[in-house]
């Protein structure tokens, strides 16, 4: 299945940042996450619709290979910045460009799917890429401004190149969801510990 973390599958946060906020950095991660464990995740048009729909993705949809490429293109970039995150002033200068290639200009709105009131950073008619990009970035935005890039992080599981939010509250998380990392460390420490007794 394409989305094993999809809207934070087993994730519990204290609701640090809004929760526009932490649903579009996870939407970030699971975007990224699609070619880093067993192969191209994204490569058909079904596999773009599912991610989209389990996050909530409204608005345009061209459905074309165009699209699919655009989106993969945005997975890289977003990629890029997860890499450079321990450089302030790196990932500082992507996440302004992300946002001006997208032309984010904020507006509040709500539907009645998601009553209250949020943020949307492109029209509904803009290509998927671009809106999803603003809303990507705004979210990276945000942690920027709080000094909390520190939670951009890649699994310290040494087979593995997933990427994750730590949104835990001690920022103790180390291992991602997609590979169920977490687990293979803990019973590979188990085993260590029990082959020396």
């Amino acid at each position: 299945m394409l989305l094993m973390t999809l809207a934070g599958k087993g994730v519990r946060s204290q609701m640090i940042f809004s929760h526009d906020t932490e649903l579009t950095l996870r939407a970030a991660c699971v975007l990224i996450n699609t070619d880093r464990v067993d192969g191209e995740r994204l490569a058909e048009m079904a596999a773009l619709d599912e991610y989209l729909d389990g996050f909530g993705w409204t608005g345009r949809r061209d459905r074309d290979d165009a699209e699919l490429a655009s989106v993969r293109g945005l997975r890289e970039r977003l990629g890029e910045i997860w890499a450079v995150a321990e450089d302030e002033e790196r990932t500082v200068e992507q996440v302004n460009a992300l946002l001006s290639d997208t032309r984010a200009a904020p507006w509040l709105t709500r539907h009645p799917e998601m009553p209250e009131w949020h943020l949307h950073l492109a029209s509904v008619q803009d290509p998927l890429w671009q809106r999803m990009g603003a809303e990507m970035a705004m979210a990276l935005a945000d942690l920027i401004r709080v000094g909390e890039l520190r939670r951009l992080k890649i699994c310290a599981a040494s087979d593995c190149e997933a990427v994750l939010v730590d949104l835990s509250r001690n920022r103790s998380r180390m291992f991602c969801d997609t590979g169920n990392c977490g687990n293979r460390q803990h019973v590979a420490a188990y085993r260590e510990r029990r082959s020396k007794n």
